[in-house]
C-alpha cells in the first residue's frame, strides 16, 4: 500500500497545490481530521476520520484492499505538523510526502510582508516561554491554541512591558469568514479570537545579545538607600553564574536589581526573577528594569524561600541576601533543580561560614571561594588616592543531581 501524506494548506481547497489536488483525486481513500474530510465529501471517496499515528495505522491495516491512501494534513507537512511522527508509525508502508502552503507563508502573504526574516514558535498546547524570542526578534510568528489564545499571549506581552508592540492576528485563514486584525498588544488583549489562530508580532527595537557585555557603571543604576552589589563584584558574579542561553536565573535578595539587570541584558533570551522582600527595593528594581529596558527581568516581592514557590525552575541562582534562611533557600533550589549552579555573595564572616556549611551539607561540586578587594581612585587636590572598597566573598558551586541532602 502507498500512503501519500499531503499538506492541504489552510483548509480551503483553493489553497492546495495542483500536485496535492491530483493526489487526493487519485487516492482510493482519504484519511484525516473530520473538518478536512468535509472539504472533499463531494468526491464520494471512502473517508476515515483519524488523527493520531495509531489511528492512522489502524485504518491502513484494516483496509488492505486500498492501493493508495491520501492522508490529509493541515498547512505544510514540515511546519509544526503531525507528519513528523508518521515515518516511524507507518513503518513498512511506502510513504510519499507532498508539501503544502503553511499558515506562516499564507499569513505573511496576506500582510504583504516577507517571512524569510521571521522567527517562529508554537504556543499551541505548549507552555514554553515565548517572550525571549519576541524580545530578540524583529518579527515573530506564533501558532496559538485553546489554552493560550491570542488575547492571553497579548496579556503576557503587556505584563512584560511589551504592550506597545504591533500584533497581527489571523483566524479562520482562507475561509470566507477569514479575519485579520492589527493593533497594539494592549488592544488585542481585550479582544476575542478563534482558539486556532496565528499571530505575527513586530518588535522594531529587538535586544541585540552581541551588542552587550556586562559591566554597567554603578552610577548608572537608580539606587536610593538600598544596598547594591558593586561593579567589580557584580561582573565577577555574573561571570561565575554562567547562565546558559535561554536559561532561568533567580536573584535572591536582589536589592536594587543591579545583578538582575546585568544578567538579564547578558542573556536576553532567558528570564531573571529578582526576589526582594523590601517594597522600596522592589520599586527600585522596577525602575532599573525600565531604565535599561531589561524586559526579561521579573521583580518578585517577598521573602525567600516562600517567594520562590511557583517560579520557573532555575538553571542558576545568585544569593545576595538570605535574611537567615540560607539553609531553606538551598533546600528549595535543590528541590526545583538538583543540578543548579549557585553563587553566594557574603560581606560578613558569619554569612561566609553559613554559605560554606550549606555548600558542604548539600554536596555542591566544583566549589570555589574568592575574596574580591577592589580600590578606586579618588582625587585629592592634584593627587589621586586609591580608596579601598569593602572586601566581598563569592562562593560558587553546582548541585550534583546524584547527591541527596
Amino acid at each position: 500500500m502507498k500512503i501519500t501524506i499531503a499538506g492541504i494548506g489552510m483548509g480551503n481547497p483553493d489553497t492546495m497545490t495542483a500536485e496535492v489536488r491530483k493526489a487526493v483525486e487519485h487516492a482510493d481513500a482519504l484519511v484525516g481530521a473530520s473538518r478536512m474530510l468535509e472539504s472533499f465529501s463531494h468526491l464520494g471517496k471512502p473517508a476515515f476520520a483519524a488523527i493520531t499515528p495509531a489511528e492512522i495505522r489502524a485504518v491502513a491495516e484494516n483496509h488492505p484492499e486500498f492501493l493508495e491512501i491520501c492522508l490529509l494534513m493541515s498547512g505544510d507537512v514540515g511546519f509544526y505538523s503531525g507528519a513528523k511522527k508518521l515515518p516511524e508509525a507507518l513503518a513498512g508502508y511506502e510513504l510519499r510526502f507532498l508539501p503544502g502552503i503553511s499558515s506562516l507563508v499564507y499569513f505573511c502573504a496576506k500582510l504583504g510582508t516577507s517571512w524569510d526574516d521571521v522567527r517562529w514558535v508554537s504556543a499551541h498546547g505548549r507552555e514554553d516561554d515565548i517572550l525571549p524570542t519576541i524580545r530578540t526578534s524583529r518579527k515573530t510568528f506564533l501558532l496559538t491554541g485553546s489554552t493560550r489564545p491570542v488575547s492571553a499571549i497579548c496579556r503576557e506581552l503587556c505584563e512584560a512591558g511589551l504592550g506597545e508592540l504591533t500584533v497581527h492576528a489571523g483566524e479562520r485563514l482562507s475561509y470566507p469568514e477569514e479575519r485579520i486584525v492589527t493593533g497594539k498588544a494592549a488592544e488585542l488583549a481585550e479582544q476575542s479570537f478563534d482558539s486556532l489562530a496565528v499571530m505575527l508580532v513586530e518588535n522594531p527595537h529587538p535586544v541585540e545579545p552581541a551588542a552587550f557585555t556586562h559591566g554597567i557603571p554603578d552610577e548608572e543604576f537608580i539606587r536610593g538607600k538600598v544596598p547594591m552589589t558593586k561593579f567589580e563584584v557584580r561582573c565577577a558574579a555574573v561571570s561565575l553564574l554562567r547562565t546558559k542561553p535561554g536559561g532561568i536565573l533567580w536573584d535572591v535578595g536582589a536589592g536594587t536589581g543591579s545583578v538582575s539587570v546585568e544578567a538579564a541584558l547578558a542573556n536576553p533570551g532567558g528570564a531573571v526573577y529578582a526576589v526582594e522582600m523590601k517594597p522600596e527595593a522592589v520599586e527600585l528594581i522596577r525602575e532599573n528594569r525600565e531604565k535599561f529596558q531589561a524586559w526579561n527581568l521579573f521583580p518578585v516581592e517577598g521573602a525567600a524561600p516562600e517567594a520562590l514557590v511557583g517560579l520557573s525552575a532555575p538553571d542558576a541562582v545568585f544569593i545576595g541576601g538570605s535574611t537567615g534562611n540560607m539553609l531553606e533557600i538551598f533546600a528549595e533550589i535543590q528541590r526545583r533543580n538538583p543540578a543548579a549552579k549557585v553563587v553566594v555573595s557574603a560581606i560578613s564572616l558569619e554569612t561566609l561560614a553559613q554559605a560554606i556549611d550549606c555548600f558542604a551539607k548539600f554536596g555542591l561540586e566544583n566549589t570555589e571561594i574568592s575574596q574580591i578587594m577592589a580600590a578606586r581612585a579618588k582625587e585629592a587636590g592634584r593627587y589621586h588616592l586609591m580608596m579601598g572598597q569593602n572586601p566581598v566573598y563569592l562562593i560558587s558551586g553546582q548541585f550534583s543531581a546524584n547527591t541527596n541532602e
